[in-house]
C-alpha cells in the first residue's frame, strides 16, 4: 500500500466518523425536543383532567348556566384529541397547529366561564374550588415553562439541522424540520386568567 492510498483511507475515515458526530448530534437534538413536547403533554393532560372537577363543583351554583360549563367541557375534549393528535407526530406542524387553535377555544371557554361566576360569590368562596384554582393556574404556568423550553428545543434543532454541512446528513437522512408549538393570536398568548377569587 502505498502513502497516497494510506491518506486516502485517513480522509475517508476522518469523513466517516464527521458524519457518524454530525448525525448523532441531529439524533440527540431531535430526542431532545421531542421529549420538551412530552413535558407539554404532561402538564396539558393535567390540566384537562382538573377541569371536570371545576365544572363539577360550579355545577352546583350554576345551575342556569348549563351551557357554559358544557362549552367549557367541549372545549377540553377537543383540545384533548388535539393534543393527542400532536403527541403521536410532535414533528407534524399541522397537528400542532390544531391543538394551538384547540387550546385557544379552550382558554376562550375558561375565560368565560370565569367571567360567569364572578355572580357566584359562594362559589368563589369554596374552598376546594379555590384550591382547584391554585392548582389550574400553577399547571397553566408549567405549561407556559414547557411550550418555551420546547420551542428551545426545536430552535436549536432547526438550526444545527440547517447549518453547513450537517444540511447535507439531515436532507439525506430525513431529519425534516420541527415546528414551533405557537398560538398566532395577540390575545391567545396571554395565560387564561382562572382566579375565582
Amino acid at each position: 500500500m502505498d502513502i497516497s492510498s494510506i491518506i486516502a483511507l485517513v480522509v475517508l475515515a476522518f469523513i466517516a466518523l464527521y458524519a457518524i458526530s454530525i448525525f448523532n448530534k441531529l439524533v440527540a437534538l431531535k430526542n431532545q425536543f421531542q421529549n420538551g413536547f412530552a413535558q407539554i403533554e404532561v402538564q396539558l393532560k393535567r390540566r384537562y383532567d382538573l377541569i371536570p372537577n371545576l365544572v363539577e363543583i360550579a355545577k352546583g351554583y350554576m345551575a342556569h348556566e348549563k351551557e357554559t360549563l358544557e362549552n367549557v367541557i367541549a372545549a377540553r375534549n377537543q383540545a384533548s384529541a388535539g393534543l393527542q393528535k400532536a403527541a403521536g407526530d410532535p414533528n407534524n406542524p399541522s397537528a400542532l397547529k390544531d391543538l394551538a387553535g384547540a387550546e385557544a377555544v379552550l382558554q376562550g371557554a375558561l375565560g368565560q366561564l370565569n367571567f360567569v361566576m364572578e355572580d357566584y360569590p359562594d362559589l368563589k368562596a369554596n374552598q376546594n374550588m379555590m384550591q382547584l384554582t391554585e392548582e389550574l393556574t400553577s399547571t397553566e404556568n408549567k405549561v407556559s415553562f414547557a411550550r418555551q423550553a420546547y420551542n428551545d428545543s426545536v430552535m436549536e434543532y432547526n438550526t444545527a439541522r440547517e447549518t453547513f454541512p450537517t444540511v447535507l446528513i439531515a436532507n439525506n437522512m430525513n431529519f425534516k424540520e420541527a415546528a414551533l408549538f405557537e398560538i398566532e393570536d395577540q390575545a391567545e398568548r396571554e395565560a387564561p386568567k382562572v382566579s375565582f377569587e
